[in-house]
This record gives C-alpha cells, sequence and structure tokens, in this order.
C-alpha cells in the first residue's frame, strides 16, 4: 500500500472514468485513487440523459459504474464535492468541503457546461441548459407546473431536449438560428424530412430566427427576437453548444485555450497533471463525442500504466443517433462542393434517405436517414481511404437482395478492428473480438465485459453478429439472456425452479439456480424478493436489504438527500383531526414544504433521515406507500354524495378499495381512481385500474397510464354491486401479481399478454374466487412497515445520521 502512487481524479464523468478502468485493467495496485465528482451520484452515462427525460428511463438504468465497484476497486470516492482548487507546488487539491488530497499524479476530467447565450433576462428562473441529471429534474418540475417551452438549438441535443418536453405534456418550440434543422450533421433534404416528422410528433419551429432577449419578472415569460416578434415561454432551455471546463486549470497556471491544452500522451504543460475528455484541447480541437474522448483515455491509461503506446493523433468522428424516435448517421463531408461528387437515394413514402460524398474515388462523407444500417460500414470506408471505384452505387444502395444471405461473415471479416461498434460506450469490434477470445459467450457477458449495447441498446444485434462470428457453435444456447446479465434464467424459469426446489431465500435461489454473479445485483435482487414473497407469502420473511433505499426507509429519497413523507389518507378523504396532526408534526420538525399531490394527499418535503422514525411515530397514520411498488393512491370525486351529476358514491368505493388492498407488493407501482359518473372527474380511465359509476352499475378500466407515455385503460367489465367492484378488482389485482416481470406496470403487461386473454382468465367463477382468496391470504399477513420500525430501538438505528459529508465506502457500510 506504502508503495503505491498517489493518482487523483477531478471529474467523475464517462472519459475520466473509462480511463481509469483502462488503468486498473493494465496496472491492477498501481496506483492509490481518489475521485472527486461534482454530483451527488456515481458514474453514469450522459448520452442517456435524454431517455431519462423522456421517461424511458430512470438514473439507475444510465448508471455505468455502480457505487459498489468504487468500493471493489478501492477507490475513493467523494461525490457532490468539487474541487476548488489545485497547489501545484505542493501537488494537492482541496475541495468545497474543505478537503484536501495529495496527489503524485493529477487527472483532469472536469467535462463541459452548456453554453448559456449572454442574453439579456439569461439569469431569470426557468431558464437552464442541457447537460446533467438537476437539469432533468428541473425541465420534469416545470413541466408540472407549466404549459410552454422554448429550446434554443436546433441541434442534436436541443431536438433531443424538445422531445423529452413533449413527452412531459407541454408545448415545444425550438428556436434555431439556421433555416434547416442539424445543420452541422444533415443536409437540406434530410433535414427537411427530420423537420416534417417532428412537426408531426407535435413539436413548431422558428428557423433563421435569433434570440435577442428573454422577458419576464422574476420567471421567464416569454422571448424576444431580432425582428421585433415573441414567443411565449415558461421554461427556456439552452442547447446551442458546450463549453470546457477550464477555470481550474487556468487558475493554477496550467495552460488553456478554448480547453486544457495537451499532447499526443494527453499531458499538459505541467508535469504529471494529464486532461482527458471534453475539457482537453488537442491540437487546436476539443471533443464532444463519446468515441474520441475513448480513444484519449486509452493512450492516457498506457501511458499512466508506464507502456510503450503509440500517441493520440486526433478522431475522425462521426455520429449515429436516434433523434427522435428517427435514426440518424452523419459522418465525415455531407455538403456538396466544388471537387465532391454526390449520390442520393430518397423514398419519402418510407421516409428514407442516403447520400454518399466522394473525391477522387474515395467516401469522404455520408448522411443516412431512417435506415442507418450500413453507417458503421460506410465510416470504415471513410477512415481508411481507400480506393470504392465501380462500388459507388452498391455503397448507396447496401447490397443487393440476392447478396444479402450469407453475407454476415464477410461483412465482419472486412470490418477493421477499430470500427466502433458501439458509440455509446466507444467499443471497438477488436475489444469485442477480445471479450470472446476471454471466454465470453453471450451478449449479457459481452455488455458486462465490455459495455457494449449496456446503454442505448441500438448497436445490439451488431453485438449478437460479432458473438456468432467469433464464437461460432460455441455461442449456442448462450445467446439467451435472462432478468439480468447475473443469471441466463428467465422470469418463468427462476418462479418454476423456486416452486420446485422450495427455494427460501435470496441467496438460496442464486446459489440453487447457478448465478454467474454470487451477489446478485440491483435489478435480480429486488425481483427475487418479490418472486419469493409472492410464492410464500405466509412463509417468506421479507429481505430489506433487497429492496431499493426508498422502500428500505419507507419514504422517497429526493435529489438534495432528503425524503418525503407522504401519510394514508383513504379515498383523498380526511379530516380536522388528521390535518392538526399533520400540521404539528411539520412544525415540530421544521418541514420545508407541505404539498397537496395529484393523488389527493399531503406531502411532507425535505425531512431528514434521522427525522423519519419521530414523524411517523407522532402522525400515527399509515405509510402511504409513496415509495413503493404497491399501492399507492385511490383518487376519487365527491361522486353523489354531493355532486348533482353522481350516480354512485365514488369516495365509500374508493376509501373501500384502498382498506381493501393497502401495504399489497406488485411488480410494479399500482394506482386506482372512482369516478362517481362518466364525466371521470377522478380520471380513472387513465389509472392501473380505475372505477367508473353508470346508473345502476360500476365500469371496471383496466391497464391505464396517465405518466409520460400515456394509455387510456380498457374496460374490463361492468358489474352491479360494491361486492362484485371489490372481488374482480382482488382477482385482478392478484393475477397481474402472478402473471407480470418484476417491474412492469399493468399498462405494458395488458399490452403484452392482452385484455382478451386477462378477460378469459378473470371470467372463470371458479378461478376468480380462488385469485381472491390467495390475495387475501397475502393481505393478512402484512403489517405497515413503520409500526416494527417505530416499536424496535435497533431498528431505529438505522436511521441516524453517518454525520457530514460522505464518502462511498461510508454509503456502503451495513447499517
Amino acid at each position: 500500500m506504502e508503495n503505491k502512487k498517489k493518482l487523483v481524479m477531478i471529474g467523475n464523468g464517462m472519459a475520466g472514468v473509462r480511463t481509469i478502468e483502462h488503468v486498473l485493467k493494465v496496472a491492477p495496485g498501481l496506483y492509490d485513487i481518489t475521485i472527486f465528482g461534482a454530483e451527488p451520484y456515481p458514474n453514469y452515462n450522459r448520452i442517456m440523459l435524454s431517455s431519462v427525460l423522456a421517461g424511458g428511463t430512470g438514473l439507475e438504468d444510465i448508471v455505468i459504474n455502480d457505487w459498489s465497484w468504487y468500493e471493489e476497486n478501492d477507490i475513493q470516492l467523494y461525490t457532490g464535492d468539487p474541487v476548488t482548487g489545485i497547489d501545484i507546488k505542493h501537488k494537492k487539491v482541496k475541495s468545497a468541503s474543505g478537503r484536501e488530497a495529495d496527489y503524485d499524479v493529477l487527472l483532469l476530467a472536469m467535462g463541459s457546461k452548456a453554453f448559456m447565450l449572454p442574453l439579456p433576462g439569461a439569469d431569470k428562473e426557468g431558464v437552464i441548459g442541457f447537460r446533467d441529471i438537476k437539469d432533468c429534474h428541473t425541465m420534469m418540475d416545470a413541466a408540472g407546473k407549466y404549459r410552454k417551452a422554448a429550446v434554443i438549438g436546433g441541434g442534436l441535443l436541443g431536438l433531443e431536449a424538445a422531445r423529452g418536453l413533449l413527452n412531459l405534456g407541454m408545448e415545444v418550440t425550438v428556436i434555431h438560428n439556421s433555416k434547416y434543422l442539424m445543420n452541422r450533421q444533415l443536409d437540406p433534404a434530410s433535414s427537411l424530412m427530420l423537420q416534417g416528422e417532428l412537426e408531426r410528433q407535435g413539436m413548431t419551429f422558428r428557423l433563421e430566427c435569433q434570440t435577442a432577449a428573454i422577458e419576464g419578472h422574476k420567471r421567464a415569460e416569454r422571448l424576444v427576437f431580432r425582428d421585433g416578434s415573441f414567443e411565449k415561454a415558461d421554461l427556456v432551455v439552452m442547447a446551442v453548444g458546450i463549453q470546457p471546463e477550464i477555470r481550474l486549470a487556468k487558475e493554477a497556471g496550467i495552460g488553456t485555450g478554448r480547453g486544457i491544452l495537451v499532447n499526443d500522451f494527453m499531458e499538459t504543460n505541467v508535469p504529471d497533471i494529464y486532461a482527458v475528455g471534453e475539457c482537453a484541447e488537442h491540437r487546436g480541437i476539443t471533443y464532444g463525442l463519446v468515441a474520441p474522448l475513448y480513444e484519449q483515455g486509452t493512450v492516457l491509461a498506457k501511458r499512466l500504466a508506464g507502456m510503450e503506446t503509440a500517441g493520440y493523433e486526433g478522431s475522425v468522428t462521426s455520429a449515429k443517433l436516434k433523434v427522435s424516435g428517427v435514426d440518424v448517421f452523419s459522418a465525415g463531408l455531407f455538403e456538396d462542393a466544388p471537387g465532391l461528387r454526390s449520390l442520393r437515394y430518397q423514398d419519402e413514402i418510407d421516409e428514407v434517405y442516403k447520400k454518399i460524398v466522394l473525391k477522387d474515388d474515395r467516401l469522404v462523407g455520408a448522411v443516412l436517414f431512417g435506415d442507418t444500417t450500413d453507417g458503421s460500414s460506410l465510416f470504415s470506408l471513410i477512415k481508411s481511404g481507400e480506393s470504392v471505384a465501380g462500388r459507388e452505387k452498391e455503397l448507396l444502395l447496401g447490397f443487393p437482395a440476392g447478396k444479402a444471405e450469407g453475407s454476415g461473415t464477410a461483412r465482419f471479416e472486412q470490418m477493421p478492428d477499430d470500427e466502433i461498434v458501439c458509440g455509446c460506450n466507444g467499443v471497438t469490434k477488436q475489444m469485442i473480438g477480445e471479450a470472446v477470445a476471454g471466454g465470453c459467450r453471450t451478449v449479457g457477458e459481452i455488455k458486462a465485459c465490455t459495455k457494449a449495447s449496456a446503454s442505448c441498446g441500438g448497436c445490439k444485434p451488431l453485438v449478437e453478429g460479432l458473438l456468432q462470428f467469433y464464437a461460432g457453435d460455441e455461442a449456442g444456447e448462450g445467446v439467451k439472456e435472462g432478468i439480468c446479465s447475473c443469471t441466463k434464467l428467465s422470469r418463468e424459469e427462476i418462479i418454476s425452479g423456486i416452486k420446485e426446489m422450495g427455494l427460501s431465500t435470496v441467496k438460496e435461489v442464486m446459489n440453487v439456480l447457478g448465478w454467474d454473479e454470487p451477489g446478485g445485483c440491483s435489478k435480480c435482487r429486488p425481483a427475487l424478493n418479490y418472486y419469493l414473497g409472492m410464492i410464500s407469502p405466509g412463509t417468506y420473511k421479507d429481505e430489506k436489504e433487497s429492496r431499493v433505499t426508498n422502500e428500505r426507509y419507507h419514504a422517497n429519497i429526493q435529489k438534495d438527500g432528503t425524503y418525503s413523507v407522504v401519510p394514508r389518507i383513504y379515498g383523498g378523504v380526511t379530516s380536522p383531526g388528521e390535518l392538526k396532526k399533520i400540521v404539528a408534526v411539520a412544525e415540530k420538525y421544521n418541514v420545508p414544504l407541505v404539498k397537496f399531490t395529484g393523488g389527493q394527499r399531503l406531502d411532507l418535503l425535505g425531512v431528514k433521515k434521522e427525522d423519519l422514525p419521530g414523524i411517523w411515530a407522532e402522525l400515527d397514520m399509515p405509510s402511504g406507500h409513496a415509495y413503493g411498488k404497491t399501492l399507492r393512491t385511490v383518487k376519487t370525486c365527491v361522486g353523489n354524495t354531493f355532486c348533482r351529476f353522481g350516480t354512485q358514491d365514488a369516495m365509500g368505493m374508493g376509501i373501500k378499495l384502498e382498506k381493501a388492498f393497502e401495504r399489497l407488493n406488485a411488480p410494479a407501482k399500482v394506482k386506482l381512481a372512482v369516478s362517481g359518473c362518466p364525466r371521470n372527474c377522478a380520471e380513472a380511465t387513465i389509472k392501473d385500474l380505475g372505477v367508473v359509476a353508470i346508473d345502476g352499475a360500476w365500469e371496471l378500466y383496466v391497464g391505464g397510464n396517465g405518466g409520460i407515455k400515456v394509455r387510456a385503460a380498457e374496460l374490463l367489465c361492468t358489474v352491479k354491486t360494491e361486492e362484485e367492484v371489490i372481488e374482480w378488482t382482488a382477482a385482478y389485482l392478484q393475477y397481474y401479481r402472478e402473471q407480470a416481470s418484476w417491474n412492469e406496470r399493468t399498462a405494458h403487461w395488458v399490452e403484452r399478454v392482452g385484455l382478451e386473454s386477462i378477460k378469459a382468465a378473470l371470467a372463470d367463477e371458479e378461478e376468480r374466487k380462488a385469485l381472491v382468496a390467495r390475495i387475501t391470504e397475502t393481505l393478512s399477513y402484512t403489517t405497515d412497515p413503520w409500526k416494527e420500525i417505530i416499536e424496535n430501538p435497533e431498528l431505529r438505528k438505522n436511521f441516524e445520521p453517518l454525520g457530514g459529508l460522505q464518502t462511498v465506502n461510508e454509503r456502503m457500510l451495513p447499517r
């Protein structure tokens, strides 16, 4: 340990951590590594932020290296603690919290920040960039309060932000200073096709438009343009480019230009200080795409390991992207110019456009829209500079149909080793070949080893093809993937194994069923915990350590590390006594914000972890389970109790449903609603299960979703009595519990299995009553989670603060 050199890295982003990964591979044990990150998260894939904003993924889905990776590699990680100064003379850095760390080698990997146009009013509330998780949260919050958004910038980032805001329900206008969208990647023809598709999706555009100012009182209210026109906007997102983070380097006396100046080995002008990624400037160029940054990291890792290596000579860049659901590829030169020849294919029926650009029989550029299958092959030819004389039309149109069969092997043989297969993670053909040579025989194993296909998944077919190319028959059945990379077993095989062998714990399932990763992961542990409890509700002891953070602490963790407490308010109906208790607790514990939720409840926001047991004890109210994969809320209107249009007692029905099914564990969160008449004020037809009163009967709707991807519920049945409502609801929920995959919402489940198959299963009275009996048994074993914690001093110790800023090692301590 004493002989290790001290390596300190400033920044915890993709390029820097990829460099550290390479160092650990080629020189394990050489460095004692410390990393300072400005954000309160482990290393995550910034490319996937648009997916988080669009609602397709969560933060946990885009994490590249989770907390345990740092611990397993003895890396000291400080998150939420940016470095504020570098002392070159004494070789140490100082952070915002006052920490100091000595270094032998310093790696600068601070990345970049969003470029904010210096417009009057740019400092108002509601004006942001789009660069990190915090920006995603800001946009999501704004979408819940405001209606109109404007995105300045019609490039890739701007269009991704606009698509996400559309999905969040906002009206979106994109302002762009060029005549064409993505004008740095697309020619006019492909740009117009893209614009047409995005307009059909709901975006509006103001092109060749220059913003002069942002107006409003405290918050942005409208954009004013140079021609005197204006556009109303409650949220303004600037997506006009990035600026390398160079302040620290500049203040310390390290050479800077637009970025931190480095040579071919990523060395700065100061000995033992290196820079990599978006903050680095190499030969006058700063890069914002992943592949060049990973190429820099590979060179630097070998240099840090003391290995002979050729220097980094710069990168030819390409972009293979999915813009708002449309596949786009661009590389090299794409504009018409003297000395260049081009071939085009345009099909506006199937929305496909292809263009290749040639110079002296060499391919120098390409644009593909709608069909990007040949993008990687074209990019290889651009980089190689070989003659394509006589093959031009074949390159444009792809292999003729008669040659397609059997051409796969030839394709992979001709593919250069350095061709990028996974653009999100910078994985080349050679890296996949090395992974297979090292024993990987499944796509999941290749993903775990190289991260190929771990992000957007667009390269998975190519990875599968390369696996077959390298492994041949040895790949065989191994191509099959299980519920996660830890196992090849499907949900059905796992449940069957649990039942047949009488397995009773998560660890036992992993051992007996042969998990590849003995400890499992954050995806399979919660799934196994649920399946075991669903199969044996009376005997299985819930494993708290296999639940996510929110469920372990029975509160929603917020982005600042505090928690949100939501007591259950049945059917949205409360009393003066309950309200007084909530007020008293909020005042006693200095709760910063109390908010009415969309589920007709009160949310206490900003609660400290150590205050959670005391708050719940003094509330003496059941948990609303706003954090769990369980019944969240039952929303109601006032029904015929007060409303002149009401036909049934919606409040009474809602309260009965909520009391019947509270604390019910499910594959995913479940929301219910009851409307007292077809006017549907409780929005019952966009819930997991909604009940709508009609004259003399009740309609039950299932599979709805009112979130980012709205889905209207479908009519399951019509019944006469409240007892039948409870019976059919119980049977439906239990059937969902037993048939759905872990983390699968009812909307996705109903779409997957089909409503008719569900109706057929529940129409059998004997089977329906058996389902009701099983859910009744399960509910008989459930208790409010806070009762046990409040009454058990040992459990309450889990909520004691660790004190101050926490390192990853402190956070990982067993509690």
